[in-house]
């Protein structure tokens, strides 16, 4: 009875009715809240303090501002004793003034938010680069595997998009012939539990037979003497209904990446690639161009996607 009277005493008020029928609608800060009951901060303020107190409302800090809203749920008695008092008021000349202005303050937020991005347009792609780095959406992709998904990084090299990867999945394996690269991986990837280093070629995977869901070969295969072999290995370690990602390059006439880097294939076609994919067991696949980093001086990439028949 005593925490039913205290509730009336709080309802009692009319400007705490009014900040209740405005914050059902909407989370405000107390800038706006004084805009749309068109009060002074410290009569608002004094207010929310109170119905804060008493359980009526939540507040969450946004920056510099704290933005309120009405608990939910409500305790059902609180939430009985509300709708009561909402009716009387909801129908009210007052609250008519109050919800008019309230459409007001979100218009506006919606104005400046347009009014940044016509200013901002022509230069908005430097900004994300400066605020968020180059293509740093491109990190959250890995988020769309499957958080019990076990992925073999294969020809990991130093480890680095395994360990874009890791935080992502339960368990990371990657794989390397060349010992320098692995020394420089285990390097990098120190720490990270569920990621575990192994040498071995891409010919002879140290891999059971469809113990991984997903297989990377990220810059890779142009190093291969036997492509399609690589890729039938690659069908043996893939579970059922499995996934493959092959990233390399379109072909191209660079013939000097032979002596420099011992390239061995000059790119790949859709239809080479889709041919080797075929006879390794893959049932589908794709392969998109991607488009080219301004800044890069290498071939044009390719993506290829693959499943298990």
């Amino acid at each position: 009875m005593t925490a039913v009277v205290d509730q009336l005493a709080t309802l009692a008020d009319g400007t705490r009715n009014r900040l209740l029928l405005v914050l059902e609608q909407h989370e405000l800060t107390v800038s706006e809240l004084c805009a749309v009951l068109q009060l002074p901060q410290s009569t608002v303020s004094r207010h929310l303090r109170i119905l804060a107190d008493e359980g009526w409302l939540v507040a969450r800090a946004e920056g510099t501002s704290r933005q309120y809203r009405v608990a939910s749920p409500l305790p059902e008695p609180t939430a009985r004793l509300w709708r009561v008092v909402r009716e009387q008021l909801a129908g009210s000349p007052q609250w008519s003034h109050d919800d008019a202005r309230l459409r007001s303050v979100l218009a506006e937020r919606r104005v400046q938010s347009r009014r940044f991005f016509a200013t901002a347009a022509g230069r908005w792609d430097a900004m994300r680069v400066e605020l968020f780095g180059v293509r740093a959406e491109l990190a959250a992709f890995p988020a769309l595997l499957e958080a019990d998904a076990v992925v073999a990084d294969l020809a990991c090299g130093t480890g680095q998009l395994a360990a874009a990867v890791a935080p992502f999945v339960a368990r990371v394996v990657a794989v390397d012939e060349s010992r320098a690269m692995l020394d420089a991986a285990e390097r990098r990837l120190e720490g990270r539990p569920n990621i575990e280093v192994r040498q071995g070629d891409l010919e002879r995977l140290p891999l059971d037979d469809g113990s991984v869901d997903v297989a990377l070969l990220v810059l890779a295969l142009h190093h291969a003497v036997e492509p399609e072999r690589v890729l039938r290995e690659t069908r043996r370690i893939l579970r059922s209904r499995g996934r493959l990602l092959v990233v390399d390059m379109v072909p191209h006439e660079r013939d000097d990446y032979r002596q420099q880097m011992g390239h061995v294939w000059q790119g790949f076609s859709p239809a080479q690639l889709g041919g080797w994919l075929d006879l390794a067991g893959f049932g589908s696949w794709r392969y998109v161009e991607l488009a080219p980093d301004p800044a890069a001086k290498g071939p044009n990439l390719f993506a290829a996607t693959a499943a298990v028949a």
